[in-house]
């Protein structure tokens, strides 16, 4: 023992055997990425086509809850009146489901014998990847082509309803009647499970930093073609209890349904909760042309930030959104810049989710103070899309972005529902779209802010000539 204790106090030589660094490593090649191929699922309809008419069309997807939405099939009818009775909130922006077009087919995602261990957020991403890589006719079978194809896709919550049932097996005293796929259909990275995987779970900006995310891996190297988005379903009894307990969720309106989500409004009382999905393929740029790929836009810019001033809200002069917005548009990444000064984007898609406290006015804030007379001058359009939607959570910022980059596609800003009252911080010019407007749209921003102070922003502009 003292031999050892000898030789444990003895100073550690290391030896090299060369003195000289190597050569720094080779300067990365330039990659730019772009969106080419677009798919969602949501409380407006399930396509990007239905979902986008109407959006531009002013029409709204919060509905009454019904005790049936709550998803409590293992309880008895009395528990499940009782449990919607004691909910405040009795509105919600839920996926309409069915046959018909526009519809979200429950019998083929959820009911078919392939999708046995797939809860509800899977299926709703697994729908709109499949529309998305159809639509950007990226559907390869050689394995090289395979090996370079990636999946980022997150997701807020996952499957509540599934844990709720399995704890009543417990309470029922019948655990023996377990699935055995309970793990698989509440582990939120099984959305992105069924391909080479990453998934980011960071609240309500989940979508937005999974389409970060698969930005940089594309930028990196690690991928030509990267499969992006966010998934939730969160329309269940104990999720809706949780966040009424937290008196996050619209109460006032549960008579007028689809007046209760109001971003920017003075009425403003909270979100309404929604679900949904939503998927784009990203590409680089060199690949996509030489196979003749549509290209809808390209990725300039990407900001994260972490505020860390509240679990729930925002600082109000929204620092944190500030960095988020300004990293955006001066990324520096292997020596990237986005190129775009702030007067240059023409429409920005806000967080704003219609709650009461500082979020709304916050992000108000922090658009004018990085975007100063742009934002007051009447140029720069603005609008909360989740006066329509609701609040997808997981799925928010992903669907967002591709409502964003239609806008550039389709020169429509699309607008914010319910504002009549628009909140006291907008005066002199600076003021949201209530209606949709036709404009000349290069470049757009999307905000996407999640609890525990993280955001994220994503910077779009027109497709590269």
């Amino acid at each position: 023992m003292e031999a050892l204790r000898r030789i444990t106090r003895r100073p550690i030589r290391r030896r090299f055997l060369s003195s000289q660094a190597f050569d720094p490593p080779p300067a990365a090649p330039r990659r730019r990425v772009v969106v080419t191929g677009l798919g969602m699922v949501t409380p407006l309809g399930c396509g990007v086509g239905e979902t986008w008419r109407r959006l531009v069309d002013e029409r709204c997807g919060v509905r009454a809850l019904t005790p049936a939405d709550l998803r409590m099939d293992g309880f008895d009818e009395a528990t499940v009146m009782h449990t919607y009775d004691q909910l405040t909130a009795k509105v919600a922006a839920i996926v309409p489901c069915g046959k018909g077009e526009g519809k979200f087919d429950e019998e083929q995602w959820l009911q078919s014998k392939d999708h046995r261990s797939t809860s509800r957020f899977i299926a709703y991403a697994l729908c709109s990847t499949e529309e998305a890589l159809r639509d950007a006719n990226w559907l390869p079978t050689e394995p090289e082509k395979k090996e370079r194809t990636g999946v980022s896709i997150g997701g807020g919550i996952g499957s509540i309803s599934d844990i709720l049932d399995a704890a009543q097996l417990i309470c029922d005293k019948r655990l023996r009647r377990l699935s055995p796929f309970f793990i698989p259909r509440i582990l939120i990275n099984m959305a992105s499970g069924h391909g080479p995987n990453h998934a980011a779970v960071t609240a309500c900006a989940t979508g937005a930093h999974s389409i970060g995310d698969a930005t940089r891996m594309i930028q990196f190297g690690d991928a030509d073609v990267m499969v992006a988005g966010g998934t939730e379903s969160s329309i269940d009894a104990l999720s809706i209890a949780g966040f009424c307990r937290s008196r996050a969720l619209a109460t006032k309106y549960n008579l007028l349904p689809q007046v209760s989500s109001r971003p920017f409004d003075c009425d403003r009382d909270g979100f309404v909760i929604g679900e949904g999905s939503g998927v784009m393929v990203l590409e680089e740029l060199n690949h996509a042309k030489e196979r003749g790929a549509k290209i809808y836009a390209e990725v300039r810019g990407y900001g994260m930030s972490g505020d860390a001033y509240h679990i729930t809200q925002p600082h109000i002069d929204g620092k944190g959104a500030i960095l988020a917005m300004t990293r955006a548009l001066e990324q520096v990444l292997l020596h990237l810049f986005s190129g775009l000064h702030p007067n240059q984007v023409d429409y920005i898609n806000a967080h704003a989710t219609s709650t009461p406290l500082a979020g709304d006015a916050a992000e108000a804030n922090a658009i004018k103070s990085v975007f100063s007379d742009h934002a007051t001058s009447g140029a720069l359009a603005l609008s909360s899309t989740k006066g329509a939607t609701g609040h997808l959570l997981g799925a928010a910022g992903s669907v967002e972005a591709i409502f964003s980059v239609l806008a550039i596609c389709h020169g429509i800003a699309p607008p914010t529902l319910n504002l009549l009252n628009p909140d006291p911080v907008f005066h002199d010019g600076y003021l949201p779209l209530s209606t949709s407007k036709k404009m000349q749209i290069r470049a757009a921003l999307s905000n996407s802010f999640g609890f525990g102070g993280t955001n994220a922003s994503l910077l779009f502009a027109c497709p590269p000539t």
